[in-house]
């Protein structure tokens, strides 16, 4: 069954939110700078069909991908550390597999047979998880599986990576499992049995890791690596210390201090192709940690008490600080506090402020107040998704003096409408997977500051929406000076608009943060940084 392709499997133990992501991104980051084709796939134990209809308090922020996929927000770090983009293909839940096994039984596919757990659910757990090896492109799948080993979730997952480590034959497939060495500071000690507890539960399971990475505050002396080998089965070079990091990105340099890189292709009986060059990563690691100006950047949003509800927009931040030498000091401040007595106290001290996507009512006034103040004091502004039509609402209040302009999501009974449903939303009931999803291609008009930006007038975003700018108030906007600077060339859909007095004023119906890498930093980001440098010498 090899077909020549190679597989990881990354489980967790002991604790959730260890960072398999992380780890996982790294070791992917580590052989590809060794030359070999390499992609993620994460898959997740609960039973949506995606993360589209979850609130980002629940499972932070829904990642969506070039084809439209509402995914899990670690598909975002796999395609910031490898920069190359990732698909349906490379998030899968529970409720999809049983979606797809329970439609088939509608149709008759089992030919009478009765449907089960084993080897029908298994069995589609493995054809997914073997998908992307048989397009040819990859020389080595990861896969992550989400939540943590003994979870009664996880166990279908679990047993179908079990099932298939036979149908693979060996060398050509490992396990690298994730667990916790707690410090006891009371007792003034690292402590292994955690660990063993959690490897003796993988192992119930059938499956020996072959590769432990253990995550812990203090650094694993010789003996500690020596017992949890011992306990854990496992060889001694293949107990690697996962320290807490000071950013993402200083893991794969941490992860090839332990080797992690070279265990794996010497397990999986590979090829070495020379040592990993990752001098442009290290270039990025020395601009970030070196940086000569710094900004304070206001986050408005309404989920900000949970900061991986804006995970990409945080990083993309990161890329784009580190490009312009310049630490960005992001403010974090709650739409729902601003208001006519506190707006001027809160954002005053800031050099740009973005306001960010999200849905539904709570919190937008005070969108529309940071955005009123920012205007008129002429502070870089950058609007996103929901950020750039709270833009639209308060320029046809402010400017044009359609006093009663609202979004049709947030007042239905509005005389202007200046950001309406989508035609093609109206008749929808079905909420999951049916916004406006994936990339699509923008036009830019030429002379305006989004063209000089992108240095372009073609380029293609990827958007998560219902509502659109209103076209039947675009000529009075553009005649009061606000211009509409990216249109879709087939549906004539405003994709941002811009102010024409204003140093920096910028809003993107599209989330150009899902497009930012490490080697890629987003342009948008880029520039808004830059002007708020600018903004902040003055």
């Amino acid at each position: 069954m090899s077909s020549g392709v190679k597989y990881v499997f990354v489980t967790g133990g002991v604790t959730s939110s260890l960072g398999k992501g992380i780890v996982a991104a790294s070791l992917a980051k580590l052989l590809q700078a060794r030359g070999y084709r390499v992609t993620i796939q994460k898959f997740d134990p609960y039973l949506n069909i995606d993360p589209g209809t979850l609130n980002p308090y629940e499972h932070g922020e829904c990642y969506v991908t070039d084809d439209g996929a509402e995914t899990d927000l670690d598909l975002g770090h796999y395609e910031r550390f490898l920069n190359i983009p990732t698909s349906q293909a490379n998030n899968v839940t529970t409720g999809r597999i049983y979606n797809t096994v329970i439609t088939k039984e509608r149709q008759g596919a089992f030919l009478g047979k009765t449907v089960q757990v084993i080897p029908h659910i298994t069995d589609e757990i493995k054809r997914n998880i073997t998908l992307l090896g048989e397009t040819g492109e990859f020389d080595i799948i990861i896969t992550e599986i989400g939540g943590c080993v003994g979870d009664i979730e996880s166990l279908p997952f679990v047993e179908a990576v079990r099932q298939l480590r036979w149908d693979l034959g060996p060398n050509n497939s490992l396990v690298v499992h994730l667990t916790l060495v707690p410090y006891l500071k009371s007792a003034g000690e690292l402590k292994t049995k955690p660990t063993q507890h959690s490897v003796k539960q993988l192992s119930e399971s059938g499956i020996q890791p072959d590769i432990l990475v253990c995550r812990t505050e203090h650094p694993l002396p010789i003996e500690i690596r020596k017992k949890v080998a011992q306990f854990c089965n496992v060889q001694i070079n293949s107990v690697i210390e996962a320290m807490d990091a000071e950013t993402i990105y200083d893991v794969p340099l941490l992860m090839r201090k332990e080797k992690l890189d070279e265990r794996v292709i010497s397990k999986l009986k590979l090829p070495t192709k020379g040592e990993p060059v990752l001098d442009s990563w290290k270039e990025f690691l020395g601009k970030l940690k070196n940086p000569i100006d710094e900004v304070n950047i206001g986050l408005v949003g309404k989920y900000v008490e949970l900061k991986d509800a804006y995970k990409s927009i945080v990083e993309a931040f990161i890329h784009a600080g580190a490009v312009n030498e310049c630490k960005v000091n992001l403010k974090w401040i709650s739409s729902e506090s601003l208001n006519d007595e506190t707006i001027s106290q809160v954002l005053k001290s800031l050099d740009g402020v973005l306001v960010a996507p999200g849905f539904g009512e709570r919190g937008i006034e005070g969108k529309i107040n940071a955005i009123k103040f920012v205007r008129e004091n002429k502070i870089p502004f950058f609007g996103i998704c929901l950020g750039m039509q709270c833009a639209v609402v308060e320029f046809a209040r402010n400017v044009l003096h359609l006093k009663e302009a609202a979004s049709f999501e947030m007042n239905p009974d509005t005389p202007y409408p200046v950001i309406d449903i989508m035609a093609d939303q109206k008749d929808l009931t079905m909420k999951g997977g049916t916004m406006r999803l994936g990339a699509y291609p923008c036009e830019l008009k030429k002379g305006t500051k989004a063209f000089s930006i992108y240095g372009k007038n073609k380029i293609s975003e990827r958007h998560r929406h219902r509502y659109e700018f209103n076209n039947q108030y675009l000529a009075q906007f553009e005649a009061g000076g606000m211009i509409a600077s990216g249109l879709n060339p087939d549906s004539g859909l405003v994709e941002m608009v811009e102010i024409k007095d204003h140093p920096w004023f910028i809003g993107a119906q599209f989330h150009p943060e899902l497009k930012s890498t490490v080697l890629n930093p987003h342009p948008l980001f880029v520039k808004f940084i830059k002007a708020a440098r600018d903004y902040s010498k003055k």
